[in-house]
């Protein structure tokens, strides 16, 4: 089981601070930490809307604009892991955060949900993926979301899955516990053949990780900061080190149990197999201390029943936090659409979601039939398509 420390940009771009948070993370159990490589416009487009903060209402691409830092920032943090013996993952958002990234020697490099489906991203992390491990996040998707994002990554080869580990979860902040339904991630490992783990945005320290690796989860990302008060975009529904050092615990005591049985099994059978699933007395008595813990009900609500959905509460979520084709120039009819003048952007909070990312190829060079602007959504409406 590796547990990763989600930091993305709680550092806030202080360096110091950074470093005092992968020192927290190694202190708290965890085995990596993981950043987030943001530039704003490959995100989003500065016309999304607003997002709340406590001092107020804030331009959400702005937001990202003042998370930005210069390469040497990251490279300094992956150096600093290192030390420290701690593995160093982050998160691109488009082919230059992904072309950066990549000259640091990431241990992992991490698609988020949102990038699920941003196909140039995609490609590009195909060329790589036989030189570093990733991890594929698939909260606001579908079966098929997942299918044609792993097709991109391998082209089918069953030796470049290994390359893969898959987290199931959920893109709402925090997700309320008994929406998790943590026994797809023992499904999600069949259907694909990856190994499979959780990302965790619920606010309990030990439900969901421990179900997690009842259900045969390899890896539990979850957030950590310093503060909850602190004014990190996820500083609210992320774990101090304190609750942080408690999910590790619990993790670690689960995954020690369940090896403890496999070993009573083991010395029972006249083949000396280990069963690569969870002994049935383990899971049992997990699942009783889980029960007099949080009651039955929830814990059974968590469990779920390993059927892949959108969770109630990130179902509105799915075409405005996953990738689309958007204008980022004013156009006049008749032009044509080339490079440059649309991105592949998350929709987020006000604007119209655009074609599907897979259109990209498709549009560039074709002509418009009417006039543009920036930051509209890109329509099949908008070409002449019978040339």
């Amino acid at each position: 089981m590796t547990v990763i420390a989600e930091i993305g940009t709680s550092h806030s771009g202080d360096i110091i601070k950074a470093k005092e948070l992968i020192d927290a993370s190694k202190e708290a159990g965890s085995d990596a930490v993981k950043f987030q490589w943001v530039y704003a416009d490959e995100i989003l487009h500065p016309a999304t809307g607003f997002v709340e903060l406590p001092g107020g209402k804030v331009p959400l691409y702005e937001r990202f604009r003042s998370l930005e830092v210069k390469p040497e920032f990251f490279s300094e943090c992956a150096e600093y892991a290192r030390k420290k013996n701690i593995l160093f993952v982050c998160s691109p958002f488009g082919l230059r955060s992904l072309s950066e990234l990549y000259e640091i020697k990431p241990d992992f490099i991490k698609i988020a949900s949102p990038e699920l489906n941003h196909v140039p991203l995609l490609k590009k992390s195909a060329d790589l993926i036989k030189s570093v491990p990733f991890i594929v996040s698939s909260g606001v998707s579908t079966l098929s979301d997942i299918e044609c994002a792993l097709k991109i990554l391998t082209g089918g080869d069953e030796e470049l899955k290994k390359r893969i580990t898959l987290l199931h979860c959920s893109t709402f902040y925090p997700t309320p516990e008994e929406e998790y339904n943590v026994n797809l991630v023992r499904n999600l490992s069949s259907v694909f053949g990856v190994d499979c783990g959780i990302s965790d945005h619920s606010l309990d320290p030990v439900l969901v990780p421990v179900l997690s690796v009842m259900a045969g989860g390899t890896m539990i990302e979850k957030h950590i900061t310093l503060s909850n008060e602190t004014d990190g975009l996820d500083d609210p529904v992320a774990l101090t080190p304190e609750k942080f050092c408690v999910m590790t615990r619990a993790v670690h005591q689960t995954v020690t149990l369940i090896e403890r049985y496999r070993k009573e099994e083991n010395a029972r059978s006249n083949f000396n197999l280990v069963s690569s699933g969870v002994p049935q007395a383990a899971f049992n008595e997990v699942l009783k201390q889980l029960y007099d813990e949080y009651g039955k009900e929830k814990v059974n609500a968590c469990l779920g029943d390993g059927v892949k959905r959108f969770s109630k509460s990130e179902r509105e979520n799915y075409g405005r936090t996953n990738r689309s084709l958007r204008y980022v120039k004013n156009l006049k009819k008749g032009s044509c659409v080339e490079e440059g003048s649309i991105a592949v952007l998350r929709t987020e909070k006000v604007l119209e979601p655009g074609l599907h990312p897979s259109y990209l190829d498709f549009v560039l060079g074709k002509k418009l039939t009417k006039d543009v602007k920036d930051g509209e959504a890109v329509k099949l409406s908008d070409f002449t398509v019978s040339e």
